[in-house]
């Protein structure tokens, strides 16, 4: 199985930080985007799509936090979870990497 990059690695720690922070029992897709913005291979596949980062992390967070509401929990200490997509998105990444001969997952990848 490939291992994941160091800012990769960063990045799915931060989407659940950024969950966490909100108090959401669910770190979802939003999370996990908002979070590859700021790993640098994944925001050079964005800019590469002509993606406005600025204007996509504006819109991620309006969302998150005006939208996403329902996922906030009142239970003290309790810690975020990926959601199945979440955790298929990453697991979809590692598969493709493996079945092109690679040994490492990036942003880009995901």
């Amino acid at each position: 199985m490939p291992s994941f990059s160091n800012t990769l690695e960063q990045a799915i720690h931060a989407a659940l930080a950024q969950a966490n922070q909100r108090r959401h029992e669910l770190a979802t897709l939003e999370h996990l985007l908002l979070a590859l913005i700021d790993e640098p291979d994944a925001a050079r596949v964005m800019k590469a799509c002509s993606v406005n980062l600025e204007e996509l992390r504006s819109t991620l967070v309006k969302y998150i936090d005006e939208d996403l509401t329902t996922l906030e929990t009142n239970i003290e200490g309790s810690e975020a979870v990926p959601t199945a997509a979440f955790q298929r998105v990453i697991q979809r990444a590692a598969i493709h990497v493996q079945s092109s001969g690679r040994t490492e997952v990036t942003g880009a990848n995901v």
